[in-house]
């Protein structure tokens, strides 16, 4: 058995939040039809560039050459974007639903209500799609939402449609490929075509990190943790389940009956593991539910780790709830996939009330276009009730660093782009246990609904902007705790 160091605590607000959820009638909400933007004939020859979708590893350094025309490029998304109109309309729906005074109080939408509100007009939809056809792509698929349009294509498509460059790339002995220009589209498409996903395939990446090792005592059951950490704060042991909720001071009834967690992942996971780790904790017998967005994408090494993690300790904190593994295959030609596809198909499909996210990718890294996906996404989130829950990682302000090998910022002040939006709860763990193979020591920070520029600002205000003080820079465990209840009092 191992110990996992891990850099999220999703688990702790999921349960405090998921004790407030909603659960009773729903007043849905009317508005007109979209208005019809594109209102010109499409023009291949009228362009418009798409600025900040070219991946800062995108450079010539980096560059091996062109990919082959030939070469397959699947699961992109060209992203759907709203007119003022719709996202003034959109803002207001949002804070009328946190509004007790409210009519619109907990309304929340379905998928397809908020795709019929809030995406665009069906012509200006077809007219994009058909545009998208012209040029030879496939696969074609409006997401639920109508904030995107998913499609794939080849290396000499993209040059052709979007004018710019598939090339390969390889950095750190690891292979990708990315677009080396800004894309371009026909000028008549741009007042509902906001940018494209997965030009490249840089992946998010899950935080975890495995650290030591306990020892279970057969006869007694007593574990004991075969690895201790030391700071300036103190020594600190692995603890468990039952730990957790005395630190945090769970209400007992706080047990998850009647809610469900779906868990983002790009990994199955061995359903023994899960019950392993709940015989060995004393938890009640109850298996996740897995769904396969797609193809199986089988045991994945790394992933796996991290989705057996995240199902293990959403159904620690929360024994009695439904959790549900979403999980997406990500091969070596998706420029979309993985992670994120589970995620889309958690929002898009209204799977469960709270959706749990342990993945991280440096905020410059996403580029406007993958921002803005995770942007919209959240947004449609919200309108639909379900509270986002986004590790933000152990590394401090230095998010587009790697923690088990870097001590310090070396690529300057940063943090995870998918958790820096505004529509998410943002959660911080130091060091987690996964029975079967890990027990745990954490800490936990939660932030409700935190924007960017406030994350960046508590940031810059570290003493040191290194990760290795970061790190060193841990909270009392009282103020923790006290943190954690205001974070429970608010959404309550």
């Amino acid at each position: 058995m191992s110990v996992f160091q891990r850099k999220d605590l999703y688990a702790a607000c999921v349960t405090l939040l998921s004790a407030s959820l909603y659960l009773g009638g729903i007043a849905r909400a009317q508005s007109a039809a979209p208005q019809a933007r594109i209102v010109d004939a499409v023009q291949n020859e009228k362009l418009v560039p798409l600025r900040g979708n070219v991946h800062p590893m995108a450079r010539p350094a980096n560059n091996r050459g062109s990919l082959p025309d030939q070469q397959p490029v699947t699961k992109m998304h060209l992203l759907l974007q709203r007119s003022a109109e719709q996202e003034a309309a959109l803002q207001q729906l949002l804070a009328d639903q946190q509004e007790p005074n409210s009519s619109k109080f907990h309304a929340w939408l379905t998928p397809q209500e908020f795709g019929q509100q809030f995406g665009p007009a069906e012509s200006d939809l077809q007219a994009v799609k058909a545009w998208l056809n012209s040029q030879g792509f496939t696969s074609l698929r409006a997401n639920n939402g109508r904030t995107l349009i998913e499609f794939s294509g080849t290396s000499s498509q993209i040059r052709n449609a979007f004018h710019t460059e598939m090339h390969r790339l390889s950095i750190n002995n690891e292979e990708h490929f990315a677009n080396m220009q800004e894309p371009k589209i026909p000028a008549a498409l741009a007042p509902v075509v906001g940018g494209i996903a997965g030009l490249h395939n840089f992946r998010p990446k899950p935080l975890l990190h495995r650290l030591g090792k306990f020892r279970r005592d057969a006869s007694t059951g007593q574990l004991t943790p075969l690895f201790t950490f030391t700071d300036v704060n103190g020594t600190f042991y692995g603890v468990g389940p039952a730990d957790f909720a005395k630190i945090y001071n769970v209400p007992s009834t706080f047990d998850g009956t009647g809610q469900s967690i779906a868990v983002v992942g790009q990994s199955n996971i061995n359903l023994q593991d899960v019950r392993d780790f709940r015989t060995i904790f004393g938890l009640p017998t109850n298996d996740p539910q897995i769904i396969l967005n797609g193809a199986d994408p089988g045991l994945v090494s790394g992933d796996e780790g991290e989705s057996d993690l995240d199902v293990e300790w959403a159904g620690a904190i929360a024994p009695k709830a439904k959790i549900i593994l979403v999980t997406s295959q990500f091969t070596e030609t998706d420029g979309g996939g993985g992670v994120d596809a589970s995620a889309e198909y958690i929002v898009d499909n209204n799977v469960a009330p709270v959706l749990s996210e342990s993945y991280g990718a440096c905020e410059s890294s996403l580029g406007t276009a993958a921002n803005a996906f995770y942007n919209a996404l959240w947004q449609q989130a919200a309108a639909e009730g379900i509270t986002v829950v986004v590790s933000t990682g152990d590394n401090g302000s230095a998010g587009c660093d790697d923690p088990n090998s870097q001590s310090s910022a070396t690529q300057g002040i940063a943090v995870s782009g998918i958790a820096s939006h505004k529509r998410e709860l943002n959660t911080g763990i130091r060091k987690r246990i996964h029975p079967g193979n890990n027990l745990e020591r954490f800490v936990c920070e939660c932030r409700h609904g935190s924007e960017p520029d406030r994350m960046r600002q508590r940031h810059r205000d570290k003493h040191n902007r290194s990760a290795e003080h970061c790190r060193r820079q841990r909270r009392t465990e009282q103020h923790l705790h006290e943190n954690a209840g205001a974070v429970a009092n608010r959404i309550r």
